[in-house]
């Protein structure tokens, strides 16, 4: 086997053409838009090469086929948060050979070895953790947009290369058109009837505004959390960016209290349904398919991120969110469920509110580690 550096045009075609052979029989898995993917490898569109580093290789047999490839990388903000130094590894695929595994998951260790690191994360992404984060165990179903969908037999790779669990990362579905429970109904409706309680949807128009909100809700939200790093305003903005040609307004809504911002969701249109069959690409023809299915419509849609600032934490009002939500959604007749994803198993206030709206169990992934 030849492990090689993707440094060249074709070495990048081959990086995305693997996962294309490895899926190439699963009816479930949709291809992740090339141009994705290479953002993630550019130093001019992906913001965490300013605080970081990454590299990628591809692996190959004796014959010359591609049968792996993985990426290693290094995010300069959060590697000396733990007790040891801690890289990133991620965009793992390989076909059922578990030294070809082992070769991949080595050449990522000796290069973060080499820069000091001692333990590794994976498999995630170099960048947010709302998009390829997670080694899918559990639930191989469609994925929606950004989510990893993985091969079953992965998890054994990494189990007995020694990774072991750091936390799981729970997805429910909720159905829309089924009615929330009457107690969430009922604390719901008391909520957003409060006096100096006030609710909006987000506005392009307005968008600074809003990031500037959403960014000072986050920040306040998660700061009790291990190992928090405050998000940027530069890296929300591109995430808003990214978003903008699936964007509902009416799918963000943001609850103020007094005029303070103190809670929001966001929530787009499941881009995988306007992508899928598209293999990867965005020519001509696929953006043409693209704006007919996204003028007809998806009927799923993906809450992305929510969050609550902790002096607003017991307040209720993440259930008067998907109150307003749901006064949109349900007359436009579209969507049938909502992606709940992905939340932390240490996260239990957000999976108690999961549950109070009824929403059932729909995939679980691990992000692991492996300490050298």
């Amino acid at each position: 086997m030849q492990i090689l550096p993707v440094s060249d045009s074709k070495t990048k075609k081959e990086f995305l053409q693997l996962a294309r052979y490895i899926y190439q029989d699963d009816k479930n898995w949709i291809c992740p838009l090339d141009m994705d993917i290479n953002a993630v490898f550019n130093q001019k569109t992906n913001p965490f090469f300013k605080h970081g580093s990454c590299t990628r290789w591809i692996l190959k047999d004796d014959e010359g086929k591609l049968i792996g490839r993985v990426a290693a990388f290094i995010n300069e903000k959060k590697a000396y948060q733990y007790d040891q130094p801690t890289g990133g590894m991620g965009f793992f695929e390989c076909i059922d050979n578990v030294a070809a595994a082992f070769m991949l998951f080595d050449t990522a260790k000796e290069w973060l070895l080499e820069k000091g690191m001692k333990a590794m994360d994976g498999p995630i992404n170099f960048g947010e953790n709302d998009s390829y984060w997670g080694l899918l165990v559990e639930g191989f179903t469609p994925p929606s947009y950004g989510m990893n969908y993985h091969k079953p037999y992965y998890k054994v790779f990494f189990d007995e290369y020694g990774f072991t669990k750091e936390y799981e990362q729970i997805t429910n579905h909720l159905q829309i058109r089924n009615p929330f429970p009457e107690r969430f109904t009922k604390i719901a409706n008391w909520v957003a009837n409060k006096p100096g309680y006030t609710f909006e949807y987000f506005s392009k128009k307005n968008s600074e505004k809003y990031v500037n909100d959403l960014m000072e809700i986050y920040n306040d939200a998660w700061i009790d959390f291990e190992n928090f790093v405050p998000i940027k305003k530069e890296t929300l903005q591109e995430s808003f960016k990214k978003m903008e040609a699936i964007m509902d307004e009416k799918l963000i809504w943001f609850a103020y209290i007094n005029g303070e911002p103190a809670s929001f969701v966001v929530i787009i249109p499941d881009a995988n349904q306007l992508i899928k069959g598209f293999n990867g690409k965005l020519g001509w023809m696929e953006k043409a398919k693209f704006v007919y299915r996204r003028w007809k419509g998806v009927n799923r849609m993906r809450a992305i991120v929510m969050g609550t600032k902790t002096a607003y934490q017991k307040h209720g009002l993440e259930s008067a969110l998907f109150i307003k939500l749901k006064e949109y959604v349900l007359p436009l007749n579209q969507y049938d469920e909502l992606e709940l994803s992905w939340v932390g198993d240490f996260n239990d206030k957000m999976l108690s509110l999961h549950q109070a709206t009824g929403a059932t169990f729909g995939k679980r992934h691990l992000t692991l580690r492996k300490i050298f």
